[in-house]
Formats: C-alpha cells, sequence, structure tokens
C-alpha cells in the first residue's frame, strides 16, 4: 500500500494565495495607474499646447487692413519641453486662407482639443480664436498647434512604472510579512505536536497547552477525543482485570474436577463428579456470555448510538429474556410499570442487558419475588430491581462463577450507566433490598 502524497503546507497555501491575489492586484493597479498617468501627461502637455497656441493668437496683428503674425519664440521654447516630439502650426485667416504654418486638417467648431492622424501618428491639437473688428478687417482669426504624443506617452509609462515598483516592492514586504504572521500563527500546532510527541502512550489526559481560541475549538475536540478514549481503555482494563480474576476461579475448579474424573473408577460418584463438571461449565459459560456482554457494552457506549425510548419496553423485554434464560424461576419475577411512558435517551440493547443483570443478581443473591419497577422522577428515569432479601451484608462478596447473577453482572451495569450519563443507587426499602439505574429524563414531545 503506497503512502498518499503529503498535502501543500499552509505556509505555501497562504503564499500562492497572496501571489494570486497580488498578481491580481497588479493588474488592475497597472491598469489605473496607466490610465491616470496618461490622464495627467494629457493635462500637462495639453497646458503647453494652449499656452503656445495663445501665444500665438496675441501675436497676430493688423497692418494696413491685412492680419501679419510675428511668432513668439516663447511659444516655440514651451512645446520644446517635449523635445522628442514634432510640432505643427497653422494660423488661418476669417476665409480660412492659411497666413503662416502648413496645411492641417480642419478642426471641429465644438472640440478645440482633440487627436488627430496626421503624418502618419497620432497628433495632438488645441484650436484658438482670436476676433478682429476693424474698417479694414473682420473676422477671426485661427490659429491650431499640433504635436505628436511621445511625450505624453512616455510620462505615463513612467508614471504606470513607478506606480509597479512602488507596489512591487509593498508587495514583497507584505509577502514577508504573511509569511511571518502565518508561522506565528501556527505556532500553537507545534506546541500541540510537542505534547503530544512529549506524552507517555498511555497518557490520555487532557491537553494544557495555551492556545488562541481559533484553535481552541480543535484542542477541545481532541481532548473530547482523548477522554472518550480513556473511558475505552479504563473499561478496558477493568475487563481484563475482572476477566483475570473471575475466570481464574472457575477454570481451576473445573480442571480440578476434571482430573478427579480421569482417576476416578467408582460409577455414583464419577456421576457426582460430571455432575459438578456441567454446573461449572454452565457458569463459566454464563461468566463468558456476561464478558462478551461487556465488551459489546462498551462498543455500543463508545458509538454513541444514543435514541428516545421508553424504559417501560426495556423493563419488559430484559424480564421476558430472563424468563426464557431460567424459565422454571419466571414467575418470580413481578413488573411494576408505570401508566404514563418513562422517556429517556439510551441504547436499547445496553440498557436490557444491565437490567438483565440486576435481575439476575437480584434472582442469584436475593430472595423472591424480584421486581422490575420503571418510572420517572423528577427529571429522572428509573429502572430499579427489588429483591425482597435483607440485602448485602457488611463485608459480604459474590462468590465468583457460583450462579447465574456472579460474575461481572454489576460491572456491566456501572459501564452502562457512564455510558448513558447515569448513575446507580443502592438502598434499603420496605419491599426489599433495591438497586437503581438513574438517567437522566427525556423532555415528552407536546402532544398536536
Amino acid at each position: 500500500m503506497t503512502a498518499a502524497a503529503p498535502a501543500p503546507s499552509l505556509t505555501r497555501r497562504l503564499g500562492l494565495a497572496l501571489a494570486a491575489m497580488l498578481l491580481a492586484g497588479g493588474a488592475i493597479v497597472a491598469g489605473l495607474a496607466f490610465a491616470y498617468g496618461r490622464q495627467a501627461a494629457g493635462r500637462t502637455y495639453d497646458q503647453l499646447l494652449i499656452g503656445a497656441a495663445n501665444q500665438m493668437a496675441e501675436s497676430v496683428s493688423l497692418v494696413d487692413g491685412r492680419a501679419v503674425v510675428d511668432l513668439p519664440i516663447s511659444a516655440f521654447q514651451l512645446l520644446a519641453l517635449a523635445p522628442d516630439d514634432r510640432i505643427f502650426y497653422a494660423i488661418t485667416g476669417p476665409e480660412g486662407q492659411l497666413i503662416t504654418g502648413e496645411p492641417l486638417p480642419p478642426p471641429s467648431p465644438d472640440r478645440p482639443l482633440e487627436t488627430q492622424p496626421h503624418s502618419g501618428e497620432p497628433v495632438r491639437f488645441v484650436t484658438v480664436n482670436r476676433v478682429f473688428s476693424e474698417r479694414g478687417f473682420s473676422g477671426a482669426v485661427t490659429v491650431t498647434v499640433g504635436q505628436t504624443s511621445r511625450a505624453r506617452d512616455a510620462l505615463a509609462t513612467e508614471i504606470t512604472r513607478n506606480a509597479l515598483i512602488v507596489m512591487g516592492i509593498a508587495g514583497l514586504l507584505m509577502a514577508l510579512l504573511a509569511v511571518i504572521v502565518a508561522r506565528s500563527a501556527l505556532g500553537p500546532l507545534g506546541r500541540i505536536e510537542a505534547a503530544l510527541a512529549a506524552r507517555a502512550p498511555q497518557d490520555v489526559s487532557p491537553l494544557t497547552v495555551p492556545v488562541p481560541r481559533e484553535i481552541g475549538r480543535l484542542v477541545a475536540s481532541l481532548n473530547g477525543f482523548m477522554a472518550r478514549l480513556d473511558r475505552v481503555l479504563s473499561a478496558n482494563r477493568r475487563l481484563t482485570a475482572d476477566a483475570s480474576h473471575q475466570l481464574r476461579t472457575p477454570i481451576a475448579a473445573l480442571r480440578a474436577q476434571a482430573e478427579l474424573a480421569a482417576d476416578e473408577t467408582d460409577p455414583e460418584r464419577l456421576r457426582a463428579i460430571v455432575g459438578r463438571i456441567h454446573a461449572r461449565s454452565r457458569d463459566l459459560s454464563r461468566l463468558a456470555e456476561q464478558m462478551l456482554s461487556h465488551a459489546m457494552v462498551i462498543h455500543r457506549a463508545d458509538a454513541g448510538a444514543l435514541g428516545p425510548l421508553d424504559l417501560r419496553q426495556v423493563a419488559m423485554t430484559a424480564a421476558e429474556e430472563v424468563g426464557h434464560v431460567l424459565p422454571d424461576r419466571a414467575a418470580e419475577l413481578r413488573l411494576d410499570l408505570a401508566e404514563d411512558p418513562v422517556p429517556a435517551r439510551g441504547e436499547a440493547l445496553s440498557l436490557v442487558e444491565a437490567c438483565k443483570n440486576l435481575i439476575l443478581n437480584g434472582l442469584a443473591h436475593g430472595a423472591s419475588p424480584v421486581t422490575i419497577r420503571a418510572a420517572q422522577e423528577g427529571d429522572m428515569a428509573l429502572l430499579t430491581i427489588t429483591d425482597a432479601g435483607p440485602g448485602p451484608q457488611p463485608g459480604q462478596k459474590a462468590k465468583p462463577g457460583a450462579t447465574h447473577g456472579a460474575g461481572l453482572g454489576l460491572t456491566i451495569v456501572e459501564a452502562v450507566a457512564d455510558a448513558h450519563q447515569g448513575h446507580i443507587e443502592k438502598r434499603m426499602t420496605a419491599k426489599g433490598y433495591a438497586v437503581s439505574l438513574i438517567l437522566p429524563a427525556l423532555p415528552e414531545e407536546p402532544s398536536p
């Protein structure tokens, strides 16, 4: 079986996400910076064009009824601020006759600033009118000045480049900061790893590593898992200890009886030994069943398969199954069930097994009759087994493997109670010795 490929680290994922974000943001910023650069460059060089055109218009004068132009050097000095650009100009009279300059595309009457192709490249034109109203000359002199866009484009490119350089430096700093922040944020995971690695294999106590709130939920889930694991391990240890203690005596006794039977020649004594072997085998079989039942209870409790049920049904099922196992003692059982349902949240098979073990303990160690009661008292649901006996005497212990009720019965009941967030209560009553399995009651749903 090949090992799964390791997943990308969180730092790498964060770096890739940040890189994608910076690339997308860089593309947007580049577009905005270029648009802003062109707009800023356009405004700057438009002001130069308008200033040069106005100076040319101011240089027009009338001599003997005709327009005369004395082009100012300052106008060309303004336009020379873009040394790589070509300049075009034309000054025309009221009838469109060319006074000086070269023929240019006719300007739009409603657009004093416009870009038109001329001499094989885009040229920015500005048009200024100066109106004369004298006896020998009346009308508007039109001044049109054009300039290619090389300096504009160079300025827009420079603005964009500078913006991208600044953003690139900021992006690198952000990426470095993000890596540092990511490593710092993931530091608690390293502390959790170190704390787990330093533990002994049998240590399943809760983690107490200080972590941020976001990782606290992970630690809480991990502690919950370890608590469940601790319960299972503790139950398994108890099961192992109980099995070792409970099985040793009946197996030794069974072996001893078998050795006696192998050497016995008297038929009557051999028959008695075989009877004892049969009784021991039956008790050992019951003990094995209890051990398997205990393992089943641990498994189902760990699976958490709890649902709503009625403890009255649990009591009836347990009494019926005990009657099948011990038909000669079924008449000693009594049912005392509440008229209304006794709702609780639990796992039916585990609760039935616990109730059976309490009934068998009552039959084995108590006196008849044995009463199985299911009732609700306040916010608790009770499953109580009462026998008519005086209860265990001080210092009395159950004889391992003696009867159907001996062995792991109460251990199973305790495991079931723990799995259902309940407990066991033992007490003497007016009717005899009672053992109650007490669970939180499930509120009844309101009737429609």
